[in-house]
């Protein structure tokens, strides 16, 4: 396993393309967002995401989110963008709020979980978002933990049963922790917060 600091305001290139070559792979990385760390891989490698699972302890019932580079990649990956959820991504795009949508039919079935939803966010953490950009494609973006645990804002906080397995660890230093994303359900008329993380669910209400 690679550990390779890295800044978190302006993320060295090289250190990027290092990440992305492991991932691409089909490797598994721990790299800093905007409040914790996540583990990243190729969303469309199903024995990456699978290896996800397995280093969460993840019951394969719970959906994994993902992240991607721009707005133009929901295409591919939605059936369909409601109103509301323009205005939510509008306001909070990148970073802060993860939008769950219906699917596109094109979406592995690893990803959904069988509920036919996915969860995507576009993130804000300049780490997180030389990673998507360089890797092309959407990449998990759940929470480096054990399924049930609080997530790690610092590196030595992994669980080491996590570090064993990982192929590479983006050190940014202890990130400002908190509740991390807000998660928003947009496939109704009225959004529901599946979470309520850095945006409250009053924020969002206020978009209807």
């Amino acid at each position: 396993m690679k550990v390779y600091k890295i800044n978190h305001e302006h993320p060295e290139p090289e250190v990027i393309q290092r990440a992305v070559i492991l991932i691409k792979q089909g490797g598994i990385i721990t790299f800093p967002t905007r409040c914790l760390y996540g583990l990243g891989a190729d969303a469309f490698n199903a024995q990456a995401v699978d290896r996800v699972f397995q280093l969460k302890q993840r019951p394969p019932q719970k959906p994994i989110l993902i992240l991607i580079d721009r707005r133009i990649q929901l295409k591919r990956l939605v059936s369909q963008v409601s109103n509301v959820a323009f205005r939510i991504m509008d306001q909070f795009w990148p970073g802060r709020v993860t939008l769950v949508f219906e699917a596109a039919g094109t979406v592995p079935h690893y990803l959904t979980a069988g509920s036919g939803k996915i969860g995507i966010r576009l993130p804000g953490h300049p780490v997180a978002a030389a990673l998507v950009a360089s890797l092309g494609a959407p990449l998990t973006g759940t929470s480096a933990n054990l399924s049930g645990k609080p997530g790690c804002r610092c590196i030595d906080d992994l669980d080491p049963q996590l570090v064993q397995q990982l192929d590479a660890v983006l050190d940014a230093g202890p990130l400002k922790g908190g509740n991390g994303s807000t998660v928003v359900d947009v496939t109704q008329d009225i959004p529901k917060v599946l979470r309520e993380g850095e945006i409250s669910e009053k924020e969002i209400l206020t978009l209807i």
